[in-house]
């Protein structure tokens, strides 16, 4: 089954609205014919509005790096899903690993995030993956099964429609270090294999699963020539207009 591949930026915590202005100025008319792939730009909340006024009219989407499972409330420093989509988002990153090293994010909190987007029209961008201790221990399959069936639980293939996996080697990730095409593709298709278990085959053959973990220009072509990565979620090399582009066309 041919997917129609995602490509998206995670700029972390880099960019003012102002360097927000300059990268899209270089960046929409490198991409302007580009239609072959989706294109997803997400930057820190500060810039959304800068990103989205910026992308007006042309074929890339904003999205964020993150959301409470909240309609609203008292949760001070939180962005439900709502808000999101008020602004003019159409994705959202849940459960990033700096995310879940950093701040706390769990399993459970990321079904809580998925649960409550997919009840918007957000496209979630669900990422996984194990950290190279859990490599070297031979516990990658285990970690991965564990993050899907968790992320999974209680969702329904209808509701799950709209779905993005993201595939993270923690140990790939601004490490230099990149998973070989081959590694990807076993871990994808072990997430795939997940998504069949929960949601059915037909489902888990139409299911997009992005590659993220260094990848740069240099290596795109040779990760996204494999069957299995439907995509990249892209880090350090979304900053640059040109680097972005050049992996978008890989």
């Amino acid at each position: 089954m041919q997917r129609k591949k995602l490509m998206a930026a995670n700029w972390k915590m880099y960019k003012t609205p102002d360097e927000t202005r300059g990268f899209f100025t270089i960046f929409l008319p490198l991409v302007r014919d580009h239609d072959r792939d989706e294109i997803v730009v997400c930057p820190p909340y500060v810039d959304l509005a800068t990103a989205l006024e910026s992308v007006r009219g042309s074929n890339i989407a904003v999205g964020a790096q993150n959301v409470h499972w909240g309609k609203e409330g008292a949760f001070t420093g939180e962005i439900s899903p709502t808000m999101l989509l008020a602004v003019g988002c159409t994705h959202v990153i849940i459960g990033h690993s700096e995310r879940r090293q950093y701040f706390g994010e769990t399993d459970d909190t990321v079904n809580l995030k998925l649960k409550a987007v997919l009840e918007t029209s957000l496209t979630p961008i669900v990422c996984v993956g194990e950290v190279l201790e859990e490599r070297e221990a031979g516990l990658t399959e285990d970690v991965l099964r564990r993050q899907c069936t968790r992320a999974f639980y209680k969702i329904s293939a209808k509701k799950a429609t709209k779905l993005v996996i993201a595939y993270e080697p923690v140990w790939a990730i601004g490490t230099g270090k990149t998973a070989t095409p081959q590694i990807a593709s076993e871990a994808h298709r072990l997430i795939r294999s997940e998504a069949a278990k929960t949601f059915g085959q037909e489902f888990a053959d139409r299911l997009r699963i992005l590659y993220g973990g260094s990848v740069k220009p240099e290596n795109a072509k040779a990760l996204m020539s494999e069957d299995e990565l439907d995509g990249a979620l892209v880090g350090g090399a979304s900053l640059d207009p040109k680097s972005f582009a050049a992996i978008v066309k890989y």
